[in-house]
């Protein structure tokens, strides 16, 4: 028999009972409330919000109807009711293994909560998840799918797990070059990714404050930096806490294909933009990768995708640099 037939990493999963999270919009200062609902099998997660008109309060999850990705993710129906600020919530959903869920939203975006997904990972833990009776799907990279964009570059290659590697480089000296590999499991998750906010720079702050943007924004939600200083009082999570939060921020906008893909990512500078380029161009090379059950790609490699050992490493930017040279010169062959 095999031994792994039983295994929950087989099949779906939901929430065992609704939760609710309640708190500020970063971009639009409202008290919002979210409840995240159980939902049935292969119905992915999905948006209601309660305060559009009837017939206009439904939004499916999904890449395609992503609208707007200036300093977050926005999606949006055809009726023009949108939702903005998805991608902690959906992350925190895919982070914790969950397949299908229903969020349903009283105002215009989800609340963001500490600026990271830890707030939303530890409501979902609180009540579990539950296996459901239907296969679990994953997308398997089999060849190099690479994006470019000025400055800013990814590639899926093939891997037998969920990996990413994220550099970002800015021009301050604090945050500077940072670079970050790291295997996608519910422990690593929780302990590694999650806890990790979103964050920007004082001037900047100053710049969208004057548009009207970022109206609930604070130190309590973001971390801020000013010069070579973090004005948060706590000062931050982690020492490479900002490269960190871009891979929560990919793996929230990654969410949005619907299905867990095995593929290393490798990205440069990547932003909510470049990630939902990297999404279309993926689903757009169909002969790049196969449509396979957890359970048929563990009859063939004997793995499964959530089991590989817990893996966080710093990249020397020496060998990234190497690692950047190799993998685009595959991907153009």
């Amino acid at each position: 028999m095999n031994k792994a037939k039983d295994n929950n990493s087989f099949y779906q999963r939901t929430l065992k009972e609704p939760i609710r999270c309640v708190g500020v919009g970063l971009h639009t200062g409202k008290n919002v409330s979210v409840v995240v609902h159980p939902a049935e099998v292969d119905t992915g997660i999905n948006f209601l919000r309660k305060d559009a008109k009837p017939g206009k309060k439904y939004i499916p999850g999904r890449w395609y109807n992503v609208v707007e990705t200036q300093m977050c993710t926005t999606i949006g129906n055809e009726s023009g009711t949108t939702i903005h600020t998805i991608e902690h919530l959906v992350a925190a959903l895919r982070g914790s293994g969950i397949d299908n869920a229903l969020i349903e939203v009283d105002g215009p975006e989800i609340p963001i909560m500490d600026g990271s997904a830890l707030p939303f990972i530890q409501t979902i833990n609180n009540v579990g998840s539950i296996a459901q009776d239907a296969q679990r799907k994953i997308i398997w990279i089999q060849r190099p799918i690479e994006y470019r964009s000025g400055d800013k570059y990814a590639i899926f290659m093939p891997e037998n797990k969920s990996r990413y590697t994220v550099q970002i480089e800015f021009d301050n000296p604090l945050v500077g070059t940072q670079t970050l590999s790291f295997d996608l499991n519910q422990q690593n998750f929780s302990k590694h990714i999650a806890p990790a906010r979103t964050f920007g720079f004082i001037e900047q702050f100053k710049k969208h404050e004057d548009m009207g943007l970022i109206k609930g924004g604070s130190l309590t939600n973001a971390v801020v930096v000013a010069g070579n200083q973090v004005l948060n009082k706590e000062g931050l999570r982690f020492k490479d806490e900002f490269v960190r939060h871009k891979i929560l921020d990919c793996i929230g906008d990654f969410g949005l294909i619907g299905f867990q893909v095995l593929g290393h990512y490798f990205a440069k500078m990547p932003g909510h933009e470049l990630n939902n380029q990297v999404v279309r161009t993926l689903l757009s090379r169909r002969d790049a990768w196969s449509f396979i059950s957890v359970e048929d790609y563990y009859r063939l490699t004997g793995v499964l995708p959530e089991t590989h050992q817990d893996q966080v490493q710093d990249q020397k930017q020496k060998k990234f640099a190497g690692l950047w040279s190799i993998k685009t010169a595959t991907a153009r062959r």
